[in-house]
This record gives structure tokens, sequence and C-alpha cells, in this order.
């Protein structure tokens, strides 16, 4: 079995092995779920789906697990839940 580290949490930051990456596997230091759009490589905000891959189906939640077969795991994932686009537009106008 390899325990190497490939990867870090979305939401506290803990070391990530590829058995951690399971669809209803959620990591061991916050419970989060793991295998979600910000913990991918191709997770990327402002682009259309959030995802630099076009034929990504929809995800609306960033942050649940789900069924995307493009999913490949970041060593450097997107930081938790920050500000929607909606929120960074309203306070600029503010």
């Amino acid at each position: 079995m390899n325990d190497d580290i490939i990867g870090k949490c979305w939401h506290c930051g803990a070391g990530l092995t590829k058995a951690d990456y399971g669809r209803e596997t959620n990591c061991l230091a916050c419970n989060k779920p793991t295998r979600v759009c910000r913990n991918c490589r191709h997770f990327a905000p402002g682009r259309p789906n959030d995802c630099v891959e076009p034929m990504a189906e929809r995800v609306m939640d960033k942050t649940r697990a789900n069924f995307c077969e493009l999913f490949d795991p970041s060593p450097n994932p997107a930081a938790g839940p920050g500000p929607s686009p909606t929120e960074d537009l309203r306070q600029a106008a503010d």
C-alpha cells in the first residue's frame, strides 16, 4: 500500500494519499469530502463551470462529493469557501 501524500484537503490543508480521494471518503482531520471540485487540479474560479475542462459536467456545489470522471487531485487545492463572485461584485459596488 502506498501512503505517499499526493495532495492536501481543500478545507483544512491536511495531507491526503491516493486512498483518501474515494467518492464517499472524507478528510480524517476535518471530516469534509475530499473528491470535490475544490480539491481538483482543474478547478478554476471564473471559468465556465469553474473548471478548465470544457467537457466536465456541471457541478453546482464545489464542496460536495461528486462523480466527475475528470477529477484529478491537486497538490495545492483552492482554499476553503471564500466569497462568491456575486459577493465580490456587491462589495465592489458599495
